[in-house]
């Protein structure tokens, strides 16, 4: 078997979102279109797309109703953070964070309007050393560790400021801004503001600075003084009310989304990311 060419079909309920989506962020041309019907296309050596509209009478009727689902558009890129960045800046939607796994893979992913997940891949190769090393490896090794920094320091900044109806949140520490695992960010809120119901993927601690809030969560409401921590378990619906200016530190692993109950699909946390 010889393969000239590869395509990937998928089904989705919007050809048109995903179609913008892929041609607006991913560099992709539309080589053919119709009614509910697109077939897209690089100049490199990236998968061709084919997007069918859900119900088409081109499937077999067992295939009509299937979405793509539980799949992922992995492309390999080279500059990574470069492309992370453009995309960052033309409000692509960002729904994994950049992160590198132990076996030097590192990685972000997108979804489209469909659910379609796109992750762009880079590999890093890693060190290697040819010769068993000797003492004096040993010592110029140790040396060496000693003198590389042990401690990222992060400094404040303007851009990492998000302002909402309902509170301020100040990015610390993120992936964005040097951290692999973990993001912190400081919460104000004005007397009386509410923030909107939501759930988290991953499990947050909030330690009130000043003032004082309070937390419902999965229909039991909290108040949290200056000085107490809450920690909110995952994936539960919560609340957030300041009976008074109230301020507070929060963290949480770097890779958590939001969702608002009643709306589809997630939401990133910018300060976060």
């Amino acid at each position: 078997m010889n393969v000239s060419t590869s395509t990937l079909s998928l089904t989705v309920a919007d050809v048109d979102a995903s179609r913008e989506f892929l041609t607006t962020h991913l560099g992709y041309q539309v080589a053919m279109a119709a009614d509910g019907f697109a077939s897209l296309t690089r100049e490199d050596a990236a998968v061709d797309i084919v997007l069918l509209s859900r119900g088409t009478e081109v499937l077999p009727p067992e295939q009509r109703d299937q979405q793509a689902a539980g799949l992922i558009l992995a492309l390999t890129v080279t500059d990574l953070a470069t492309e992370e960045a453009r995309l960052r800046a033309a409000g692509a939607p960002i729904t994994m964070p950049l992160r590198e796994e132990p076996w030097g893979e590192r990685l972000f992913q997108l979804t489209d309007p469909n659910g379609v997940v796109v992750q762009l891949v880079e590999w890093v190769a890693p060190g290697t050393s040819s010769h068993t090393p000797d003492t004096d490896d040993t010592d110029d090794t140790r040396t060496e560790q000693e003198e590389a920094p042990a401690v990222h320091v992060i400094s404040p900044s303007d851009e990492a400021v998000t302002v909402s109806p309902n509170a301020t949140m100040t990015g610390l520490a993120a992936p964005s801004r040097g951290s692999a695992e973990l993001s912190t960010w400081t919460v104000e809120m004005a007397a009386g503001a509410t923030g909107p119901e939501h759930t988290i993927s991953r499990e947050q601690v909030w330690t009130v600075t000043a003032g004082s809030l309070e937390v419902t969560c999965a229909g039991r409401t909290e108040k949290v003084a200056a000085g107490q921590t809450v920690v909110l378990p995952p994936d539960l619906v919560r609340q957030v009310h300041a009976p008074e200016a109230a301020e507070a530190h929060v963290a949480m692993r770097a890779d958590a989304h939001a969702t608002v109950p009643g709306t589809e699909g997630t939401r990133t946390l910018p300060w976060a990311e």
